[in-house]
């Protein structure tokens, strides 16, 4: 992917900024794009890419930035949906105003930056699209309803648009991750600590134990899978949803 233009969303920490890197050290030009310009700043100087703020949430204002991307930087190649948000509670205490708020996020805005990009794209040899959903995508966990809902849509989403765009060059692929030992992690220690008589290493334990292997996923993982499914050599690798959960969901 040298000197391949590689947009990532939600890249100002965690596995945004992961696969930010990853995508560097490989040689991709790397746009970074986030809400927290001090932070995506900060990942964009220790990468080498270039930070600019955007709310995904936003397709207004979505079209504006891509289009000054795409004016500045050049033609897209790759475009990693990785943006999102979680919350959780008990469906009794939910909300349809919570449901709008992580749909906004975690599908719309997956909808927008893939629209704005998609006319860039074509125009390149080849293109990448990976939404990066969630074992929340393939099977169902309690509490998180809303999540799990999102998660859902944007793995739809990725099949049928690898079977829409089958007959270009562009790819459309997601990873889906079980739980990712990331500062959005630790806001739902947070919440489980609060809500249960567990301490944070029993929390952190419980979340463990939901992967067979014991473990929590490392965004670096998440990145090196991200990666590999932009290669040139994955071209047949279309609509596939690719587990990262030690064999919890597949």
């Amino acid at each position: 992917m040298q000197d391949h233009h590689a947009i990532v969303t939600g890249a100002s920490r965690g596995i945004g900024a992961a696969i930010a890197a990853t995508l560097a050290a490989r040689g991709a030009r790397v746009t970074l794009i986030g809400r927290d310009e001090p932070a995506l700043r900060e990942v964009a100087r220790g990468i080498g890419g270039t930070p600019r703020v955007c709310d995904v949430a936003d397709p207004d204002h979505v079209e504006r930035v891509f289009g000054a991307i795409v004016a500045e930087t050049g033609p897209i190649d790759i475009l990693v949906n990785n943006a999102g948000i979680a919350e959780s509670g008990p469906l009794s205490k939910s909300t349809c105003a919570q449901l709008d708020k992580l749909h906004a996020v975690n599908v719309r805005g997956v909808y927008a930056c893939t629209i704005a990009a998609l006319p860039s794209m074509r125009t390149r040899p080849t293109g990448r699209i990976v939404n990066i959903a969630s074992s929340a995508g393939l099977r169902g966990y309690p509490y998180v309803g809303a999540y799990v809902a999102t998660k859902h849509a944007v793995v739809g989403l990725t099949r049928s648009w690898a079977l829409e765009l089958a007959t270009t060059t562009i790819t459309v692929n997601a990873v889906c991750p079980g739980y990712v030992d990331t500062p959005m992690l630790g806001r739902t220690l947070d919440t489980i600590e609060k809500t249960t008589s567990r301490s944070r290493d029993e929390a952190r334990a419980m979340i463990e134990a939901q992967n067979p292997q014991g473990r929590l996923i490392t965004p670096d993982e998440v990145a090196a899978a991200v990666a590999y499914l932009c290669e040139p050599t994955s071209a047949s690798i279309n609509g596939h949803c690719l587990a990262l959960t030690g064999g919890e969901a597949l």
